[in-house]
């Protein structure tokens, strides 16, 4: 004798992979902003004498990182909200 139960198929849908993706290269992006911001944190500590790293050797050259890692944020986290975006669409 055969029992057969049902099976639940579930379909992945275009919504739901997309949500998922989003997800993650949202999360990926943020990880990229906080490695980041790590090495000017460190690179502050360098440049004041607390050695940290090799990272900072001048106030200046610092200064140009805190700039770097700003516009590294920004562009991250307009792909953040486009990607979020993208990602919600039915």
């Amino acid at each position: 004798m055969e029992v057969r139960g049902k099976m639940s198929e579930k379909k992945v849908t275009v919504a739901e992979f997309r949500k998922t993706i989003a997800t993650s290269l949202g999360t990926a992006f943020g990880i990229v902003i906080g490695m980041i911001w790590t090495n000017v944190v460190l690179g502050a500590f360098s440049t004041a004498g607390i050695s940290l790293t090799t990272i900072g050797a001048t106030w200046f050259e610092w200064f140009y990182f805190v700039i770097v890692a700003v516009i590294v944020t920004i562009i991250c986290v307009l792909a953040i909200v486009f990607i979020g975006k993208w990602g919600g669409k039915k």
